[in-house]
């Protein structure tokens, strides 16, 4: 089979080597891709959001299957086009997508579905948010009704900061605060069959102790020890099933990965947001335990024969990704700055490091985004794969650079 995939972040990194490993892939490409992709696949020069320039390629490439990585192409219309010029597609066409493009679409589906979300209210002007403020109170929940790279959410106490917050989006989705755990599921469907891979958690805030701005994702791990067994089947039956349904029934057909963002409240699983393709970083340590190989499985998605695929199987132990952001990250990250260590990392055992914001000068990496690496350790356990990873982190030196010291500490 010969795949193309459209990004360049630790996501697509995280999509490339798994690819990578299938033998039924006998040609693998990237666009635009990372110096870390550029190891396992060809990359190629393209802007992911322009449709014509992916089918062009695509074509050229004689690709049998595209996956789309990030959002932006997916609400560009990218995976229209190419089921438009005939090739196998991993990743919702636009409409679908709006599950992630627009929250309140994402809130609408869910009350047509059934499927347990918070309450909340859609809010046009700043009249509308004090009053959805005054009817739900603190913690404050203000989020940008449209796509933000994961930082358009602000929850606070602070009264101020969530008006403030609302007056700088065009449209907000005001909801009420889930008491609970975070955790994320991602399901795999071809707009009919769902089925469900490693639940994971991964920690949104910038600094330990879950303090600081939200961000993309400063690290994540798998499986989750704590989380009830039947977890992914309940988070299926009672949102990711229903919610797939209503799409097919609005003639909007979702195929591809649907990812919840639950909390997990006192009341069973909620919904705090959709989005239409693979978690980052939580990708970096699903994928890691997966044993069947990737590319059989989108490829069923894209085709429609889901429901005739084996049971997914699953290597045994835990991975634990570690996140290593650029200077200033989340703000006006800092770039530039060379990257020094990669090989002395990967000596570690279990360990392994995914490229994100990277570039190269000089034929050196050097920082080009705000989240740089996923540093990924892999055990028989949390804890085993947990020390892996910062023992690969602290190999790693970049100027300026952060990262958390308590992923997976509670775990």
């Amino acid at each position: 089979m010969r795949v193309l995939v459209l990004g360049s972040g630790g996501r697509e990194h995280a999509l490339v080597r798994s690819l990578a490993l299938d033998p039924n892939v006998t040609a693998l490409h990237c666009a635009p891709g990372n110096p870390g992709t550029a190891a396992l696949a060809d990359n190629h020069v393209l802007d992911p959001t322009d449709p014509v320039a992916v089918v062009e390629l695509a074509q050229r490439l004689d690709t049998r299957l595209v996956v789309i990585g990030p959002e932006l192409p997916l609400v560009h219309g990218v995976a229209d086009a190419v089921r438009q010029a005939g090739l196998l597609c991993f990743g919702p066409d636009r409409e679908a997508a709006k599950i992630e493009g627009s929250k309140a679409f994402a809130k609408e589906v869910m009350a047509e579905a059934g499927v347990p979300t918070a309450a909340s209210r859609v809010c046009e002007d700043s009249g509308d948010v004090r009053e959805a403020l005054d009817a739900f109170g603190a913690p404050y929940v203000v989020k940008d009704d449209g796509l933000a790279a994961g930082k358009g959410v602000v929850v606070t106490d602070d009264r101020a900061l969530a008006e403030r917050h609302a007056e700088s989006c065009d449209r907000v989705v005001v909801e009420e605060y889930l008491d609970g755990p975070e955790i994320s599921v991602f399901a795999l469907t071809d707009g009919v069959t769902v089925v469900p891979l490693l639940p994971a958690q991964d920690f949104k805030r910038a600094r330990d102790g879950d303090e600081g701005p939200n961000t993309g994702g400063m690290g994540a791990y798998t499986p989750l020890p704590w989380a009830p067994p039947d977890l992914a089947a309940e988070v299926v039956e009672k949102i990711i099933q229903p919610t797939v349904d209503e799409l097919r029934r609005r003639e909007t057909p979702y195929v591809g990965v649907l990812y919840a963002g639950l909390v997990l409240t006192a009341d069973g699983p909620r919904v705090i947001e959709f989005n239409a393709r693979f978690g980052d970083p939580e990708t970096q340590v699903v994928l890691d335990r997966l044993a069947t190989p990737l590319a059989g499985l989108l490829e069923a998605c894209a085709v429609g024969t889901l429901g005739s695929v084996p049971p997914i199987e699953w290597h045994p132990g835990a991975a634990v990704t570690v996140v290593i952001a650029a200077e200033n990250y989340p703000d006006k990250p800092t770039t530039g700055d060379p990257i020094v260590g990669l090989e002395e990392a990967a000596e570690v055992e279990g360990a392994y490091v995914l490229q994100a914001g990277t570039k190269l000068e000089r034929g050196l990496p050097v920082t080009g985004g705000g989240r740089v690496l996923s540093v990924v350790g892999t055990g028989p356990d949390v804890a085993t794969a947990r020390t892996r990873a910062y023992a690969a982190v602290d190999r790693i030196r970049i100027r300026g650079a952060h990262h958390r010291t308590d992923i997976a500490a509670r775990a």
